[in-house]
């Protein structure tokens, strides 16, 4: 299907990514955030939904984007021992918008989403700070880096070097063209089971047990209801498959969809809101859009990278390098 200008979520309006990437010595990790809107996303919220497809991850805030629909803070990723830091640091970056939160209105639902980078990265070390959140948020921008950089800096995908990717698709519904956007954090797969062009990376295996993750922030401007934007989440499981993951037993899958089309006022202005939402009839054509954006965001993780030796040697090939050993 037809990409955005940038192959990226970002070609979805309003939103931004960033960065801090920490390298020192064996510490190889950072953060990555989302900032959803360019508007105040705690007082103007957005249709959200998630999908745990296997639960093995320390997620935040999906609880209540399941209960209420709603997004409405920006989204961090990072390692899963850093969970509470990010947590923490993007609680004060709202709070310092927002003066109304905790005093005249209730407290707000921060997302934090991990995979373990510990084979790369001296997970142990708790290396991240706050402020390397804050530093993260003033980075964001539209056209940002891809691969080892910021949260990804650590992770693995198919025992390959892995980390941050990205892709979008477009959709035309009513004569107008409209935006999937995908963000990933890949963490996840064993080499033997890698479906790509036809070669075998059996020989090169040295693993029996799936143990990585993968976080995946879906972002679209096309009007869903959060029930719609559920359905969308579950067929992440198809992107996985596509390449060759059984979803296995130590890997924490997890999806986070949201869409710009439909703001959620948080003060109450009317008793009813009107929450636009395209015909079940077209969810077909934004399921293929989302699950061809989420193979491709997962194999630019993988493209966008370099080989990285990390803590005591440990060493992950990127897909370039890897192609050119079995050659």
């Amino acid at each position: 299907m037809k990409t955005g200008k940038l192959n990226k979520i970002t070609d979805v309006k309003g939103i931004k990514v960033g960065h801090k990437t920490i390298d020192n010595g064996d510490v190889h990790t950072g953060v990555t955030v989302i900032i959803p809107s360019e508007d105040n996303i705690f007082q103007n919220k957005y249709v959200a939904s998630s999908y745990v497809i296997n639960g093995f991850g320390k997620t935040s805030g999906l609880v209540q984007i399941d209960e209420l629909g709603t997004l409405e803070s920006i989204i961090g990723l990072t390692n899963t021992l850093s969970v509470g830091t990010v947590q923490q640091a993007i609680v004060k970056h709202m709070l310092k918008d927002n003066p109304d939160i905790g005093r005249e209105t209730g407290t707000i639902n921060t997302v934090v989403g991990e995979c373990n980078d510990g084979y790369i990265n001296d997970i142990r070390a708790c290396a991240i700070k706050e402020e390397d959140v804050y530093e993260a948020i003033e980075n964001a921008t539209i056209d940002f880096e891809l691969g080892s950089v910021g949260a990804g800096r650590g992770m693995s995908c198919f025992q390959m070097k892995g980390g941050i990717g990205s892709a979008s698709r477009i959709v035309e519904l009513d004569g107008q063209e409209y935006t999937v956007g995908l963000l990933i954090l890949s963490n996840f797969g064993l080499k033997k089971d890698f479906i790509f062009d036809k070669i075998s990376f059996s020989d090169l295996d040295d693993e029996t047990l799936e143990k990585g993750s993968i976080m995946m922030i879906l972002a679209t401007d096309i009007p869903l209801s959060s029930r719609q934007l559920k359905r969308i989440c579950k067929r992440m499981s198809a992107s996985l498959a596509r390449l060759g993951s059984y979803l296995g037993n130590g890997s924490g899958d997890i999806v986070i969809g949201f869409s710009t089309a439909n703001i959620i006022p948080h003060y109450e202005t009317t008793d009813i809101i009107n929450v636009k939402e395209i015909h079940e009839n077209k969810m077909d054509l934004v399921f293929r859009a989302s699950i061809e954006a989420c193979e491709d965001a997962i194999m630019s993780s993988l493209w966008n990278n370099e080989t990285v030796v990390g803590r005591d040697g440990n060493t992950r090939y990127s897909l370039m390098d890897t192609l050119k050993e079995l050659k």
